[in-house]
């Protein structure tokens, strides 16, 4: 994908790898701009059905770049900052609005807008050595940024994501599965193939039932019951006519593994 970071397809798994190893993968400008691209076209493609996002080398992602971001963000009027600051955002959100699953596989140390990238996945495998720390706060920022006071407080609960976000402390891998910022730890060595093993499961099923349910998580965050229960009885009607739901119906009936299309 480029020079900014690597990008494989292989049975219908994309595999997008930071390739900034020297500096715990952090990001520039370009690496951001490319991701938001990145993200917002893989909708189109119509033989990716899962992306799994991990890091070369001892980190996942560790966020702006001091010197290619932050240094530079000091010689632009406000007016630039806030065009900067609105395209590290439109990656969350291509990745929150993506209707295909995206997991995380953390390697190393997710930090910073590492930690948000991370966060904003719809699953996350950690190597036992990873760790998480949201460091905003401590270079003199808000803990609130591209998302992470939207998605944190919805994964660990308000009072964690506090303590996480203002302290900025290291979540190293046990803390994270047990607050559940990790679905899974493994053995470091094994945290690429665990998650593309998860992510191959996902990419031979019921490919549009899980692109629902992504879209109707997202959408029911800030709904009240009774406007989530009805829009969830709505995509239910829709699933319910769909042709992988006939197709789960049939192989019960024939006694064999159903063979869906995504459909």
């Amino acid at each position: 994908m480029g020079k900014t970071f690597q990008y494989e397809l292989a049975d219908q798994v994309g595999l997008l790898t930071f390739t900034r190893p020297k500096t715990l993968n952090s990001l520039t400008f370009e690496v951001y701009r490319d991701l938001v691209n990145f993200f917002e076209e893989a909708g189109k493609d119509p033989d990716l059905k899962v992306i799994v996002i991990t890091g070369e080398g001892r980190g996942f992602c560790s966020g702006g770049d001091v010197h290619e971001i932050i240094g530079q963000l000091f010689e632009r009027e406000m007016k630039g900052v806030l065009e900067f600051t609105r395209m590290t955002g439109d990656l969350v959100k291509a990745i929150r609005l993506l209707d295909k699953p995206v997991l995380a596989a953390i390697n190393g140390l997710a930090a910073g807008a590492g930690s948000v990238i991370a966060l904003a996945s719809d699953l996350r495998v950690m190597a036992e050595s990873a760790s998480f720390r949201f460091l905003f706060t401590q270079v003199g920022l808000t803990g609130a940024d591209m998302g992470a006071g939207f998605l944190l407080p919805k994964i660990v609960g308000l009072s964690k994501a506090t303590e996480m976000l203002m302290l900025g402390d290291k979540v190293d891998a046990a803390t994270a599965e047990r607050f559940g910022l990790a679905n899974k730890v493994v053995p470091d060595g094994d945290v690429v193939s665990a998650t593309m093993e998860w992510a191959r499961r996902l990419a031979g099923g019921p490919t549009l039932a899980l692109s629902m349910t992504k879209r109707m998580i997202q959408n029911e965050l800030n709904m009240d019951i009774v406007t989530a229960v009805e829009a969830e009885a709505q995509a239910q009607a829709l699933m319910l006519q769909g042709r992988d739901h006939r197709a789960f119906y049939e192989a019960f009936k024939e006694k064999r593994a159903p063979r869906f299309t995504g459909e």
